[in-house]
């Protein structure tokens, strides 16, 4: 039973890792998708050109690389398909490529947000997103071009590699982690701990008082009211939220690939499999982190929603409103009981007797 157990653990872990992986690209698929809708139906939104390329990015990695990781990564991996000598360099060169466009992506937006905090009314300290795209497409073709110098896939016998870690890489392997990991790290962590001293900044910065408003009473209550409470909070502890959670996501992403790129080519090899999947990740993570923190965002997000699921209203049956239907309506006899003419007057006759005798009643 325990040898039994010990061989079905290898067979138990792949699948696990395979339920994980595709979990994880269907919510890059749905949420870089939805975000990019979104994103094209909110109006007025200052950073809206590089959250449309982060989404394009993302989605270029869903539909590109994390297949081929399903389908072919290395053993222990996930896939058992071996990829051809034109597949594999292809599988290459889009690694090697869509992944620093997405880090320069995420450290242009963070650079962008900064200066549209902290310069908002400079706008020619800002450069054309226009440019700073094409400046960050441009060192991702570098280094998409530089990992179709690596040699070949290995005959069928040995495994196939097909990625930045352990393609034959190892010359531009410290360049491809200094240009995609530590160069967009240093400018996030830049651009976001300047947001986060402003925010600071502006928290502690006592309230100026309204013009005409009257002094504080001098009553025991005004006296309770400006006690400070018995936990106080930091006054910047919100604004630290979102510079955080920027910093830290793509620091627990893309940390771990970026050491696999400085380590030996066998340690890379062997810790391929899981480094890449923790860096697919952050493909997920984004819709949610960059996208749902934005309130023009979620206000657009619940307005789409709340028109999705309204009810139709009720429409009036047709029959009743045909002409021919109306027609029988209004020509359809009484109900009740015809009377004749020698009742007719009868009728009246009781009526007024019934009035003539109720009228001193309510008198």
């Amino acid at each position: 039973m325990a040898n039994a157990t010990g061989l079905n653990a290898p067979e138990v872990a792949a699948s696990m890792g395979l339920i994980l992986a595709a979990v994880v690209e269907a919510a890059a698929l749905l949420g870089n998708g939805a975000l990019l809708v979104v994103v094209l139906r909110t109006p007025g939104l200052r950073d809206a050109l590089y959250l449309v390329h982060l989404c394009v990015v993302d989605l270029l990695a869903a539909g590109s690389i994390m297949p081929l990781g399903l389908l072919a990564a290395p053993p222990p991996g996930l896939g058992r398909v071996r990829l051809g000598p034109a597949p594999c360099r292809a599988a290459r060169f889009l690694s090697a490529a869509l992944l620093p466009a997405c880090t320069l992506g995420v450290a242009a937006l963070g650079l962008a947000r900064y200066r549209l905090i902290v310069h908002p009314l400079r706008p020619g300290a800002r450069p054309p997103p226009t440019l700073v795209l094409t400046a960050v497409w441009a060192a991702a073709g570098l280094l998409g071009a530089l990992s179709l110098l690596g040699p070949p896939p290995a005959p069928p016998p040995a495994p196939a590699r097909c990625s930045v870690l352990a393609g034959g890489l190892e010359p531009f392997r410290p360049l491809w982690a200094l240009l995609a990991f530590a160069l967009p790290a240093l400018l996030l962590l830049g651009a976001y701990g300047g947001i986060f001293l402003v925010a600071r900044r502006a928290a502690l910065r006592p309230p100026r008082p309204a013009r005409g408003s009257r002094p504080r009473s001098d009553s025991l209550d005004s006296r309770l009211s400006i006690l400070p409470p018995l936990r106080p909070r930091p006054p910047w502890g919100k604004a630290a939220l979102a510079p955080a959670l920027a910093v830290g996501q793509f620091a627990a992403c893309w940390l771990p690939y970026g050491c696999a790129c400085l380590a030996p080519a066998a340690q890379a090899a062997a810790a391929e499999a899981a480094v890449t999947w923790v860096a697919y990740s952050a493909f997920a993570a984004h819709p949610f982190l960059y996208g749902l923190l934005q309130r023009p965002v979620r206000r657009t997000l619940g307005r789409l929603a709340r028109r999705a699921l309204r009810r139709p209203p009720r429409a009036c049956t047709s029959r009743a409103w045909h002409p021919r239907a109306l027609l029988q309506h209004l020509h359809r006899p009484p109900e009740g009981p015809v009377l004749g003419p020698s009742e007719a007057p009868e009728q009246a006759r009781d009526l007024a007797g019934r009035e003539s005798l109720s009228m001193p009643e309510a008198t």
